[in-house]
């Protein structure tokens, strides 16, 4: 009798240790959980999704509205936040890593044109000749005259070791020049 109570009371003991890990276990669960997702405005963001893929009068890509729309709710949090997809996360680590594969120079732009700052030193635009004041006219064949800065600097980037031919108007000189250059990584040197 004494062994049949005693199997009662860890068997009861058992339970209860299972119930209360149970409850621990829900309230963990719903704690990382964290509040319920706002289900009616998500509908309404499906909805807007819907009409612009059946409606837009051009066609948009799924991928491109879904960026578009994290980037959208992303930068509107605060003025220093923003989203960076692999490929403009890999470019802001470029700029923070104080390396990158191009040609080595400074540049910013002057009439629709790429001007050259300063060639970085014993970079390739400096061991080919760029100098202060350099517009750049070309990149290979492509006039630069209606890019941004940024498309003109991507184009100038690209992997080691691959040419670029730039077409230079120089002052006192009659003509444009042209100089090819061959990509490199460039390790630029911070300074205090």
């Amino acid at each position: 009798m004494g062994s049949k109570i005693k199997n009662f009371s860890l068997i009861s003991l058992g339970m209860i240790a299972g119930i209360v890990g149970s409850m621990q276990l829900d309230a963990l669960a719903q704690k990382n959980a964290g509040p319920p997702l706002p289900l009616e405005e998500l509908r309404q963001l499906a909805d807007v999704f819907g009409l612009i893929k059946s409606d837009y009068v051009e066609t948009v890509e799924d991928k491109k509205l879904l960026t578009e729309a994290i980037s959208g709710m992303v930068a509107s949090l605060d003025p220093h936040s923003a989203y960076l997809d692999k490929k403009a996360f890999k470019e802001l680590r470029e700029g923070t890593q104080g390396k990158f594969v191009g040609l080595g120079i400074e540049v910013g732009m002057e009439d629709g044109y790429v001007k050259v700052i300063s060639p970085i030193e014993d970079s390739p635009a400096y061991k080919a000749g760029l100098k202060a004041g350099d517009l750049i006219t070309r990149l290979d064949s492509t006039p630069v005259k209606g890019m941004t800065l940024d498309e003109a600097v991507k184009r100038m980037r690209g992997e080691p070791q691959t040419k670029i031919t730039l077409t230079i108007a120089r002052k006192d000189e009659d003509k444009p020049l042209l100089i090819t250059i061959v990509r490199q990584e460039i390790r630029v040197q911070s300074v205090k």
